[in-house]
């Protein structure tokens, strides 16, 4: 190809700036137009050399990454990768990407990761789908700490329905913005696979439950499923539902399979059959689409986000275009229509 992907590298320090700029343009499609030091200079570069995507690290003097995301989103909007060592903090891995990250990769052992190269094909796919992004869909999410609406399960809640969702790159985002307006105390659960590190996950969820009407659990293996938790998992793994020995709904997580999503749409419609609501976001890919068809073949009802509203619009495009969505609904209502789906 002619034209080359511009990145900007934006990092304190000098080790990694050369090893990342040397496993980015290792590639032959992507081009490293500069470098930073902290987030200022990152976002006085951006606004001069105009990069297609930036990596961004969080730990900088003078204006650290958290702080460089919210004055980049504003003042010179591009797409951002967060290369970072401080995935375990909870308040950092949540806060990036409810500001709109494309991602937040881990580096593989700190701050000055020797051996970058580890995650080098993660992160040369992560630069190239992050050019791919509709930009003017990617918005940071307004959320209230401990809002009045909160609601746990308690053991006596009645579970009826289970919520299956899938997305890809960029889903958290847009994740959160569902789980933070979808009425607590319906009689469901739900889960979701993200296309998330299993490093960052649980410091993730730590810190979303602050703010999430459900409590927000990882789906483990073995564990039953009760009404009111919202369980994640990464799509690095396969999710799927199954029963204990004493009939209750439970989770089983297998190895990788190249489709997670049929993967767990398939085995919801088995075991919760027209009680069953499918879910698919914004995403990459066409992975659900299967499963959207083996949800309906029981029962069950099917939504999906509308393209317009997405920031990649291939999943839901792929299911509507083989007809495997009931219903089509933009962003902002689809926290409404899953409610008024459980309650029927």
């Amino acid at each position: 190809m002619d034209k080359k992907y511009k990145v900007l590298v934006v990092d304190d320090a000098t080790f990694m700036t050369k090893a990342i700029s040397d496993l980015l343009e290792s590639d032959p499609e992507i081009e490293v137009i500069g470098v930073a030091r902290n987030g200022l200079e990152g976002l006085k570069k951006i606004k001069e050399l105009h990069p297609d995507v930036i990596t961004l690290d969080i730990d900088m003097p003078v204006m650290d990454g958290l702080q460089a995301i919210r004055h980049i989103m504003i003042e010179a909007p591009v797409p951002i990768v967060v290369l970072s060592s401080l995935f375990s903090d909870g308040s950092i891995t949540f806060e990036a990407l409810r500001l709109g990250v494309v991602d937040f990769v881990a580096k593989p052992s700190g701050a000055i990761s020797s051996d970058i190269h580890v995650a080098k094909q993660q992160i040369v796919d992560r630069i190239k789908l992050a050019t791919a992004v509709n930009f003017q869909n990617i918005r940071r999410v307004r959320v209230r700490k401990n809002g009045a609406s909160q609601t746990l399960p308690s053991a006596s809640g009645s579970l009826r329905s289970l919520v299956v969702i899938g997305t890809s790159l960029t889903g958290p985002n847009s994740f959160i913005r569902l789980m933070t307006r979808l009425e607590g105390g319906l009689p469901a659960a739900a889960v979701i696979l993200l296309e998330i590190s299993p490093k960052i996950l649980p410091a993730f969820i730590e810190k979303f439950n602050e703010f999430a009407s459900w409590k927000i659990a990882m789906a483990e293996d073995g564990a039953v499923i009760e009404q009111g938790v919202c369980y994640i998992q990464s799509n690095l793994l396969a999710v799927t539902v199954d029963f204990t020995e004493y009939g209750d709904p439970c989770f089983r997580i297998g190895d990788p399979t190249e489709h997670p999503l049929d993967t767990l749409f398939v085995s919801a419609a088995e075991a919760f059959r027209e009680k069953t609501v499918g879910v698919l976001l914004t995403g990459y890919g066409d992975d659900g689409s299967e499963g959207f068809a083996a949800i309906q073949k029981q029962g069950g009802r099917t939504i999906a986000q509308s393209v317009d509203s997405c920031v990649y619009p291939n999943l839901t495009d792929s299911a509507i275009k083989r007809n495997r969505v009931d219903m089509v609904v933009e962003e902002s209502r689809l926290a409404e229509t899953i409610s008024l789906l459980i309650r029927e």
